[in-house]
Formats: C-alpha cells, sequence, structure tokens
C-alpha cells in the first residue's frame, strides 16, 4: 500500500535496510496464550520471545513458599523472591529465544517440577548464578490495560526497544530500534539473524478465579517488566492489597547476582541479605523496576491502578 510504498522510498533514499519484499513477508503471529496456576487462579502470558514464560517459571517457583507468613518485602521475602527472578532469568539466557530459529523447552520452564526443584535449592539458602549480557534497552514501552461493560478484556504491551528517533516524513510514527537489543555475541539465543525476533520482558497477563477474569495487567520498563509484573500479581494474590496499592508497593529486581532495591525498601531489611554475602544495590529512585498498569476486578467492581512512578493513568469512561 501506499504506506509500504514511502517506506521503502525512505529507507532507499538514506540507505536503510528494510525493503519491500520484507514488508510483503511480514505476517502475524497468533497464538494460544501460555498458562499455569497460582494458588487456585489461572494465569495466562504470552509465549517466548516474550517475558511471559518468565512470569510463570518466577510464579511456579513462589507458589511452593507461604509468601503471606514470610511477610510482605521482609529481608526472607526479599531473598526468595530475588532467587526465582535469577532462575528465571539464567534459564531465559540460557534457552528462551525465537521460536522460528530455536526449540524453545516450554514444557519444561513452565512445569511444576522445574519449580519444585529450584524451590528446594532456595531453601537450602543456595544462592543462584547468572551469566546475563546487559544490553541497554530502554524502558519508555507503553501498556494497556481495558476491561469493557460486557467483561470483555485486552491487555496489549507495544515497544519499540530500543527507539531509532528516525520519523518518515508524513508518516507520524517512529521505527523500533530492537537490532539494538540481540546480544552481539554469537551462537547465543539472543543473538542477532535476519528475520529473527528478539526476546522481550513485555509480558501483557490476564489472571482468572474461577474461571473469571480477575486482573488484567502489564507494564513499560525494559528488562524489569517481568519483576514488575510479578510482584503486583503476588500483592494482590498473596496479600489482599487492591490495584492500586499493588502497582505503588515498593519494588525490587535480579536479573543478574546485583540485588536492586527502591529506596522506599527500608536498610534495616535489606542489610541482612549483604552480610549473607549477596551484592545490593539501592535505587535512588522512589518508583522503580517496571511501570505497573492494571485492571482489577472483584466482586463485579473494576478498580484501575496507575503506577505513580510514570505519567500512567486509570480512567472510568462511561458511554451514554
Amino acid at each position: 500500500g501506499e504506506i509500504a510504498e514511502e517506506i521503502v522510498a525512505d529507507m532507499k533514499a538514506n540507505d536503510g535496510l528494510l525493503s519491500a519484499e520484507d514488508l510483503a513477508s511480514y505476517r502475524t503471529t497468533r497464538n494460544q496464550p501460555l498458562a499455569t496456576s497460582y494458588r487456585g487462579m489461572d494465569v495466562t502470558t504470552n509465549h517466548p520471545p516474550g517475558g511471559g514464560i518468565m512470569l510463570i517459571e518466577m510464579l511456579n517457583i513462589l507458589e511452593q513458599f507461604d509468601l503471606a507468613a514470610i511477610g510482605h518485602n521482609e529481608t526472607e521475602y526479599l531473598r526468595i523472591v530475588c532467587e526465582a527472578m535469577k532462575a528465571a532469568t539464567a534459564d531465559k539466557e540460557a534457552f528462551v529465544g525465537d521460536p522460528d530459529f530455536m526449540e524453545v523447552p516450554v514444557e519444561r520452564l513452565t512445569s511444576k517440577s522445574l519449580a519444585a526443584d529450584y524451590a528446594e535449592r532456595i531453601r537450602t539458602g543456595e544462592q543462584l548464578t547468572v551469566e546475563r549480557f546487559n544490553a541497554d534497552e530502554h524502558p519508555d514501552t507503553t501498556h494497556v490495560a481495558v476491561v469493557d461493560a460486557d467483561g470483555n478484556c485486552v491487555t496489549m504491551t507495544h515497544s519499540l526497544g530500543m527507539p531509532s528517533g528516525v520519523v518518515t516524513d508524513g508518516l507520524g510514527f517512529m521505527y523500533n530500534g530492537c537490532m539494538g537489543v540481540f546480544d552481539p555475541r554469537p551462537g547465543r539465543t539472543g543473538s542477532i539473524a535476519p528475520g529473527k525476533s528478539r526476546f522481550s520482558s513485555l509480558c501483557p497477563t490476564i489472571v482468572f478465579d474461577a474461571g473469571n477474569p480477575r486482573i488484567v495487567i502489564g507494564a513499560p520498563g525494559g528488562t524489569q517488566i517481568a519483576m514488575g509484573v510479578l510482584q503486583s500479581i503476588l500483592n494482590i494474590v498473596d496479600f489482599g492489597m487492591p490495584i492500586v496499592e499493588a502497582v505503588s508497593a515498593p519494588r525490587f529486581s535480579a536479573t543478574s547476582n546485583l540485588i536492586d532495591i527502591s529506596n522506599r525498601i527500608p536498610e534495616y531489611t535489606v542489610e541482612p541479605l549483604r552480610e549473607a554475602g549477596y551484592r545490593v544495590v539501592r535505587s535512588p529512585q522512589s518508583f522503580e523496576f517496571a511501570r505497573v498498569h492494571g485492571i482489577e476486578i472483584r466482586d463485579g467492581v473494576l478498580a484501575g491502578g496507575a503506577d505513580p512512578g510514570s505519567d500512567g493513568v486509570a480512567l472510568g469512561v462511561k458511554i451514554r
């Protein structure tokens, strides 16, 4: 069509790499969602190369622990959840990429048996190791969660990856820069290749309770998206927080051997982790590690939550 013609003309004029054949050959991919159960609820999320597989693996591990009895953001809670994050990150680095280019062991990574093995290792006090290449991924993604009057739900995350800064005159949209987020090292799951999709942590998710949508959630936030969505779901399911509190509570992250801590988490809960040999970095930001947005449906009543650390908003709209 006309837009494709304008794209191709601009690419040719500026030595770009996209061709008319690239645009013509592209096809959208449709999948049934990945799914697991957590505390009796059904969790549905996206397929690789998206971050839903990490979310499911972490939830399966954490289901093995009585998190409510441990206490929200207590020292032991931080340790357990961080080790689950490290386990999922290490498995992602080793096994998760574009399914068109490699066989991703989805069944094994989302299995309850693997989760039980990791949970036992965490109980013994083992500190898991994550060998990770840190790509410079920008957090300026967009998430939209919608529930309509009939109960239909949509959760959608849109990302430019590493924005290119390039806009073709008259078209009004920016090209993504997702090649910049690939692993530049060859022979790895995230290595670049023609036509390959890169891994993204984005994980738009719907949680069902007794077959009915209960939580419609997602986030921008680069590599921290799955970690933010995870903690917000735990806040609602394990600790009974309303959605606004769940997306606003201080978060932490472990996507490497470092533990990153929001500065709203007290130092006295963090110091025992340092004494146990963990490397902890305190963020100067009050709101960090993704920007979670979502809708909770409780007893037929809808409530929206927008992370106050960003410019998101929760709106109820009445159609007359």
